[in-house]
């Protein structure tokens, strides 16, 4: 049996290699602590959004005295049931995206048997149209067009055509089928 031959690395060629390393375990742990690699690439992270929300105009049409089938109509359906507190739902909401500021709100309904008793926002709430500016990462401004004609408009479209005289429907059994039971 023959022995492989031993290879002699230099001591200067053995310390550079340990240093590149070093270097290369340092630089995976310093990735590991930050948000970007260089300030350049940054991780995709995941979004998260767990719950219902809640606006200021849904909280708005809820009024004491309506059912819990309309209270879940308006809101949906809690998040929170508690099974040893039948009579509240708790609507909480949270989100986590990139680029946005995380949000977590807590909305309380109580209920005095079927009828809503009280709605607690646990602060304002925030619109509809704030909500989505809150969560919108792109930072061009939108300049949506209006989705209404002018009169003039209007006045250019083609006229639609006029409905074809219809035939009259015939009456009784256009094609006779054959029974499904025998005839007596």
């Amino acid at each position: 049996m023959r022995s492989l031959p031993l290879v002699r690395v230099p001591l200067a060629a053995r310390f550079a290699l340990c240093a590149l390393g070093a270097a290369a375990l340092v630089g995976c742990q310093s990735l590991q602590s930050s948000d970007s690699f260089l300030g350049v690439i940054t991780p995709y992270k995941v979004e998260v959004v767990q719950g219902n929300v809640v606006t200021k105009e849904q909280a708005e049409f809820v009024k004491p005295g309506m059912s819990r089938a309309q209270v879940r109509d308006v809101l949906g359906s809690p998040l929170v049931t508690d099974p040893f507190h039948g009579d509240r739902w708790d609507y909480v909401f949270t989100i986590r995206r990139q680029g946005a500021e995380p949000q977590l709100r807590r909305v309380v309904v109580r209920f005095d048997g079927e009828a809503l008793k009280g709605i607690d926002t646990g602060g304002e709430l925030p619109s509809e149209r704030d909500f989505v500016a809150s969560i919108d990462t792109f930072k061009t401004a939108r300049n949506a067009p209006a989705l209404e004609l002018t009169e003039a408009q209007i006045k250019s479209l083609p006229q639609p055509a006029a409905p074809a005289a219809s035939e009259a429907e015939p009456v009784g059994p256009v094609r006779d089928y054959p029974p499904l039971e025998p005839r007596p």
